[in-house]
Order: structure tokens, then C-alpha cells, then sequence
């Protein structure tokens, strides 16, 4: 995962989802082809709507959070193995 999608929209990740449609709003708005002359603008603003239709979806803003977190922890053996109770509980009934 190479894209920040809330650095795109300039937000934390504790941010509501009415922060992240205003962001959203702004960030569109500022980088639009049509409005922006910058050579980058229309790849910025892809980035924009990228970082919105994840972050506004409840569950792609939880796997991609998820994600995150995975990506940023101290012990990644922890890590692997919640992942795999987290597996095994799904496809084994109780």
C-alpha cells in the first residue's frame, strides 16, 4: 500500500465520516483538472476520489485500517498470530 489515504485528504485517522466528505469536498473542488492548471492536479485529484471511496465505506475504511495498524506495529509475530485465531475462528464453528 503506497497511498495514504487520509494524508490525501489531510486528515486523522480518528476523523468522522462528515470530516472526510468535507475534506473530500475541498480537496476535489481544489485539485479538479477543469480548476487546476498544476501538472499534477489530475493525479492528485484520483488520489482524492481513491481516498474517499475507501475511507466513506465503513467496511473498505475498517480493512483499511486494519491494514495500517498491521503495517505499523512493534511485533509483527503478535500480529501474525491474531491474525490467525482471527482465521481459524471464522472457518471453524464453535
Amino acid at each position: 500500500m503506497t497511498a495514504d489515504h487520509y494524508a490525501a485528504l489531510g486528515l486523522g485517522a480518528n476523523a468522522s465520516l462528515s470530516d472526510i466528505k468535507k475534506a473530500f469536498r475541498q480537496k476535489a473542488s481544489f485539485y479538479h483538472p477543469d480548476k487546476n492548471d498544476a501538472p499534477d492536479a489530475a493525479q492528485r485529484f484520483q488520489a482524492v476520489q481513491k481516498a474517499y471511496e475507501v475511507l466513506s465505506d465503513d467496511e473498505a475504511r475498517q480493512a483499511y485500517d486494519d491494514n495500517r495498524r498491521r503495517n505499523l506495529l512493534d511485533d509483527p509475530l503478535q500480529t501474525a498470530q491474531e491474525i490467525w485465531q482471527t482465521y481459524f475462528k471464522s472457518i471453524l464453528p464453535s
